[in-house]
């Protein structure tokens, strides 16, 4: 007998929770071994769970579905996130594809298509809506523009870019984002790779000549 799929949920609303455990019970190979209603609580149960796959929502209160899957895969980097949700825009939709969501679908999606984008996911194989297939194709046919250097940035590593040109220290920068130091000393690489600078001093100063420092 195979070893069933671990999927957690991951969902504001108790009623889409509950008929997603519902439907997601009659699919062969397929366990809901948890639910959570925020992103904390889904980063806690999936370091109790392990799930394989997580069906996790975009809007919620607290951390939303683009921190939460950066979070979970920073700590997990072979579970398999599947976007479930009602949103399609371009604010939503790439920055958490760009956190490394695997597929991407919405809710009014049929609980068969559901099931089998969890089995899918399960094989390595990424299923997106057709709408968001076809948002991805037009923005890589888009003549790319060059972009200033700090335009590569991540909405993150803005964060830390701006708290590193205040002076702070790598532990400060991670007490007040809430983030573990590894994953700072990850940002700030990233973020001397991205600017072109050999420090954390020039960082800063490249901070405040464009305005970003606060």
């Amino acid at each position: 007998m195979e070893t069933p799929i671990k999927v957690l949920l991951v969902d504001d609303h108790e009623m889409v929770r509950i008929g997603l455990a519902a439907v997601l019970s009659t699919e062969d190979g397929i366990e809901v071994v948890g639910e959570a209603s925020n992103g904390e609580d889904g980063i806690r149960l999936a370091q109790e769970y392990k799930p394989d796959v997580v069906l996790m929502d975009l809007v919620m209160d607290g951390m939303d579905g683009i921190e939460t899957t950066r979070k979970l895969l920073q700590l997990y980097p072979d579970c398999k996130v599947i976007v479930l949700t009602s949103y399609l825009d371009d604010e939503k939709m790439y920055p958490v594809i760009e956190a490394g969501a695997f597929s991407y679908l919405l809710k009014t999606s049929r609980a068969s298509e559901i099931a089998e984008a969890i089995r899918a996911a399960a094989r390595g194989q990424s299923v997106l809506e057709s709408q968001v297939a076809s948002k991805m194709m037009n923005r890589f046919r888009q003549p790319k523009q060059s972009l200033a250097a700090h335009e590569q940035l991540t909405e993150r590593e803005m964060d830390v870019l701006r708290l590193l040109a205040q002076g702070k220290s790598n532990q400060d920068i991670a007490d007040d984002l809430f983030i573990g130091i590894k994953t700072v000393k990850f940002h700030v690489t990233n973020i001397l790779a991205k600017l072109g600078v050999e420090d954390r001093t020039q960082a800063a100063i490249y901070a405040y000549k464009n305005g970003l420092a606060e």
